[in-house]
């Protein structure tokens, strides 16, 4: 199934998001999280891609695999570019292909200090451009509502962004954004530019304030004050910063879908308790 596809159905598109279990952990870790988020009916699943640089890590594949064969949901895998090769992407996506994965998510990736990009692919617009010339998959893309964190400008953001689009990505998902306004401001500066696929707004619920900030150190988004305050009130009650998270996350949701959002990406960091919660709360609304 197209991902983009599910976007015509006339409904807010709900969608999580999973990584691979780190290299300490058996991968079947992972299993547990996605036999309760079955449950939760999501349109479809993405899966995270590695940062080590090594194209024969298949934990993705394997993932994206089992949740289409296993548990019948659509997956979306990621696939970063800047640390491979030409032929080592081609390795990668011969996998997919043999494990049946139709949507790939193309990323460039981020910059690792300790391994040397390969320069093959500098832009993830390259990526779509070459996985779309080889054909066999259909290909979403990446975008930024406060900008990348690497781009001189929001201007030559939406600018890369087209290009992205204009290579064959079909259907964009955000970094995630703590308020609203930036997303709703990116949105029109985007349509204004040409950029016409379903754009999904990615929400990551806070589970801790060590990793929101490290999170929001890695991709630059903004803490709004009411953000602030909630994460310094309950920096040291665990159980409380959870539920002021998952109070936040559907304030952010009932509002977007109030304003006709495309989709919600839920960044689950593996939480099917959070998700659940999240996903009950919203239920009718993404019926409606």
């Amino acid at each position: 199934m197209q991902i983009a596809s599910l976007f015509e159905q006339h409904k807010t598109v709900l969608s999580f998001e999973v990584f691979p279990p780190k290299k300490t952990s058996p991968i079947e870790t992972i299993y547990t999280t996605l036999d309760e988020l079955k449950g939760l009916h999501p349109d479809f699943i993405s899966v995270t891609y590695g940062a080590g640089g090594n194209a024969g890590d298949t934990a993705t594949s394997e993932i994206a695999s089992v949740i289409k064969n296993k548990y019948g949901i659509e997956p979306l895998a990621h696939l970063t570019c800047v640390n491979y090769t030409k032929p080592e992407i081609e390795l990668i996506l011969n996998r997919l292909e043999k494990n049946g994965i139709e949507n790939i998510l193309a990323l460039r990736g981020d910059i690792n200090p300790e391994i040397p990009p390969k320069n093959q692919f500098k832009y993830a617009s390259e990526l779509v451009t070459y996985i779309k010339g080889r054909g066999g998959f259909h290909v979403s893309g990446a975008c930024y509502p406060e900008g990348h964190i690497d781009s001189s400008s929001m201007e030559e953001d939406i600018l890369n962004l087209k290009n992205k689009v204009d290579a064959g990505a079909e259907h964009l998902i955000s970094q995630l954004f703590f308020d609203n306004s930036f997303f709703y401001s990116f949105f029109e500066k985007a349509r204004i530019a040409g950029v016409h696929v379903p754009i999904e707004a990615g929400i990551m619920p806070v589970v801790n304030k060590a990793q929101i900030e490290r999170m929001v150190t890695l991709c630059g988004a903004s803490l709004p004050s009411k953000f602030s305050k909630m994460l310094q009130r309950f920096e040291y009650s665990p159980e409380a910063l959870r539920d002021a998270g998952i109070a936040y996350a559907v304030d952010q949701i009932v509002d977007l879908i109030s304003q006709g959002v495309d989709g919600i990406h839920l960044y689950t960091m593996n939480n099917a308790y959070i998700a659940r919660k999240i996903s009950e709360s919203i239920s009718g609304l993404i019926k409606a």
